[in-house]
């Protein structure tokens, strides 16, 4: 009986298998490796340009690099319960390779002309030596900060060390650090998200990157698995005010259903739905008042940029007004203006305001919410 172990359905022989391992995304299944091995190492995975502001506020053009690399130390190890970025990523990305994949990123926008931000990610901790080589990082700082372009990178907190930031400022001051704080709760962070860190390591970051004159960039994830409407809105509006006099900018991420997660299993067994597009003009009317604050500086900024928004995968509302609502707030990320949000209406508001209400007074922890978008006929069909 020692001999075997039950994975799945079937009982395999070997050395027993943890629970968590079993129910993690699958990157090393066949298909898994297959789709790595099949992407261009010397291409990076996108480039575009969007709307932006500097930190002192004037409006410009950002270029987003995402580049195909080895991914996240941490997804190696066991990794986050919503991330999917390690879809994206090779396991025999070399300093070669990288180099390839950011002068392909300078041709196609002829060296970023006309962009005064460049934002390069890495599906994992820019500065982290195992993931990046060495040579390659000093080659992007370097380089951006000879063009005068504001950089943003982003890093895991736990990787944020004195002797490394110092290096990172040394090469390129006054960049910024984006660091997935997810949520300012460890409980949510380990039980929701796995993140495997503490909000006392984030706070930790945040006095290195202060210290060496870098800027600092929170991520918040809205409604993580494991998690009602009601209580995501309560947590993220709460969260948005524990952290906002500590970052110079937060950013907001709605969750998106991405392949092969953990968040993807259960949206499909029906037990997650992405939150409201609503929730999302919601919290901002509520915690702008704080964050910008009558005849005072603004604490810091909020941007919101709902990935896939109107789809079922990712924040929607009934169909009918998430392009109307979803532009409002993106437009609210540049202008920080609530007037973006004067005229939005929609009947499926009141459908909303009651999923809220009842998330609050009952006591069902992944909520009371209903499919939104799907055809009734497929619900009578096996996830």
């Amino acid at each position: 009986m020692g001999d075997i172990v039950t994975k799945g359905l079937m009982p395999l022989p070997g050395k027993a298998v943890k629970l968590h391992h079993l129910v993690k995304a699958p990157e090393n299944a066949i298909e898994s490796i297959r789709i790595r091995e099949a992407w261009d190492a010397d291409v990076p995975a996108t480039v575009y340009v969007t709307p932006e502001r500097l930190p002192d506020g004037t409006p410009c053009t950002a270029a987003t690099v995402i580049l195909r690399t080895r991914g996240c130390q941490w997804w190696w190890k066991s990794g986050c319960t919503f991330c999917g970025y390690f879809n994206d990523v090779r396991d025999d990305v070399t300093s070669l390779n990288l180099h390839a994949q950011w002068l392909a990123a300078k041709n196609q926008l002829n060296n970023f002309e006309g962009c005064e931000m460049v934002k390069v990610y890495t599906s994992g901790t820019f500065f982290e030596d195992e993931e990046n080589p060495v040579d390659w990082q000093e080659t992007v700082l370097t380089e951006t900060a000879a063009m005068g372009k504001h950089l943003i990178v982003e890093a895991q907190a736990h990787l944020c060390n004195d002797e490394k930031i110092a290096w990172v400022a040394e090469k390129h001051p006054g960049c910024t650090v984006a660091i997935g704080l997810e949520a300012f709760d460890d409980e949510v962070l380990k039980f929701h998200c796995n993140k495997g860190f503490r909000t006392k390591t984030w706070e930790k970051a945040v006095k290195t990157l202060q210290k060496h004159g870098l800027r600092t960039k929170s991520y918040l994830l809205f409604k993580p698995p494991f998690m009602s409407e009601g209580d995501a809105l309560h947590h993220a509006i709460k969260w948005i005010k524990d952290i906002a006099e500590h970052s110079d900018e937060i950013s907001v991420n709605p969750m998106n259903i991405q392949k092969r997660t953990i968040v993807d299993r259960i949206f499909r067994h029906r037990e997650y739905r992405p939150p409201w597009l609503w929730s999302l003009v919601e919290m901002i009317r509520t915690v702008h008042p704080i964050i910008h604050p009558e005849k005072q500086d603004s604490i810091t900024r909020l941007i919101v940029h709902p990935t896939a928004a109107g789809s079922v995968r990712g924040a929607h509302n009934c169909g009918k007004c998430d392009k109307e609502v979803a532009a409002a707030i993106e437009r609210y990320s540049v202008s920080n203006s609530l007037l973006e949000f004067e005229g939005l209406d929609c009947s499926c508001q009141k459908l909303w305001k009651t999923e809220i209400a009842l998330d609050k007074s009952l006591p069902i922890p992944l909520g009371s919410g209903l499919d939104r978008r799907q055809d009734p006929l497929e619900k009578l069909l096996s996830p």
